[in-house]
């Protein structure tokens, strides 16, 4: 197997982007005709599956699960098999391919990640992590950077470290607050679910301006809205968070709830991919399928899903409001938060109780985000991001 890694890595060198742990990567263009009259493309296609499947499962963390990429870039039918035995998050528990972060979290447990802030460029960058341990070793998945306006604050999410612009190819959507810092709005670059409608926008503008596909348009879809209250527990205990995912209905987290999952990026270009690899098809453009897996919601805001943060218990020894992140989360502050679906949505059930996001502090820029189903990583950094503003009228 190992024989076969290195022949496969070395074949697909020339047109697959190489993984590295930096946001700094090489990508290696190849010709059509090369990927059409590929000897790989020959191989009998149950020996290729059979393949296929003890390297994907084998290769199950990162960074050695950048052979599985490495495999979908060796041609076309290579490509078709991987992305047909690679699960989506929500049932692999795993983030392979860049729409990974569009997609819902696993459903049985967190999946762990962190994001490190750099103060002198107001940016945020959100990792992956790569064991349990509370360390700085992760794989790059998404950065932020922050953008004061006169009467708002965006925070624009990108895929790429180093071009976080809104007319950008990697421009994955963004975070705004009103004046306040009270009240935050969640954008999608592109639909999060058939029949989504786009905030129309100077920045929608922008984007469109490098769409790619006319039949699909992007721009500024509004996801989620975030709101603070007043911390009727001062300083010592967590602000008042509530949350409405216009875009996850409110029966997504009950037993056979189903959540819309987007399947490709359309606004971006596969001439440039950062650090989530990905791979070029026949005529240097992504290749289409189905947009989305489930339906559109029947109103935008008529049955989303509503969460809250989980309130704190007392703590009798150390005389302060607690939460119990598992180990997770070491340092005190005022930013660390639980999310758990509200009563909003019916009857309280077990469901209820399972934490969907938590976010806090270890460390002075150093800060862990785990999530699970029913939201995506994209929405729970631009949820996270959103603790990071000052609050005055909070606290």
């Amino acid at each position: 197997m190992p024989a076969l890694k290195s022949i496969i890595n070395r074949s697909t060198s020339h047109r697959v982007v190489q993984y590295s742990s930096a946001p700094e990567l090489n990508l290696f263009a190849a010709g059509g005709a090369a990927e059409t009259a590929s000897c790989w493309a020959n191989l009998p296609q149950e020996l290729l599956r059979e393949v296929l499947v003890r390297i994907e499962e084998s290769e199950s963390s990162w960074p050695p699960r950048k052979n599985v990429v490495a495999c979908a870039g060796v041609c076309r039918s290579w490509r078709h098999i991987t992305k047909d035995l690679v699960k989506v998050p929500e049932l692999s528990g795993k983030i392979t391919f860049p729409i990974s972060v569009k997609q819902p979290g696993p459903r049985e447990q967190l999946l762990q990640c962190f994001i490190k802030r750099c103060r002198s460029t107001q940016t945020y960058r959100l990792y992956l992590s790569l064991n349990n341990a509370l360390t700085e070793d992760g794989k790059f998945l998404l950065a932020a950077r922050k953008c004061r306006r006169p009467t708002c604050t965006d925070y624009i999410i990108s895929l790429d470290t180093d071009d976080m612009s809104k007319g950008s190819n990697t421009y994955a959507g963004k975070l705004r607050s009103n004046f306040l810092g009270t009240k935050f709005t969640v954008f999608d670059g592109q639909p999060p679910h058939a029949g989504a409608k786009m905030t129309k926008s100077y920045s929608s503008r922008l984007v469109n301006l490098k769409q790619v596909s006319p039949r699909v348009p992007t721009g500024n879809y509004p996801v989620a809205n975030i709101s603070y209250e007043l911390n009727v527990l001062g300083s010592r205990g967590p602000r008042r968070m509530h949350c409405i995912m216009d875009a996850i209905p409110a029966a997504a987290i009950e037993p056979g709830g189903v959540a819309p999952t987007q399947t490709e990026f359309y606004h971006h270009s596969a001439d440039f991919f950062p650090s989530l690899l990905f791979f070029r098809s026949k005529s240097n453009r992504v290749e289409r399928v189905e947009s989305f897996q489930s339906g559109p919601l029947s109103s935008q805001r008529e049955g989303a899903l509503v969460l809250r943060n989980k309130a704190p218990r007392w703590h009798e020894q150390l005389q302060c409001w607690c939460l119990n992140f598992h180990g997770r989360v070491t340092v005190a502050s005022v930013k660390n938060f639980q999310l758990v679906a509200s009563q909003e949505n019916g009857p309280a059930g077990p469901e209820h109780e399972n934490i969907i996001l938590q976010f806090g502090k270890v460390g002075k820029d150093l800060f862990t985000m785990d999530y699970r189903y029913p939201i995506s990583a994209f929405q729970a950094f631009a949820i996270c991001l959103s603790s990071f503003d000052t609050k005055i009228a909070c606290e």
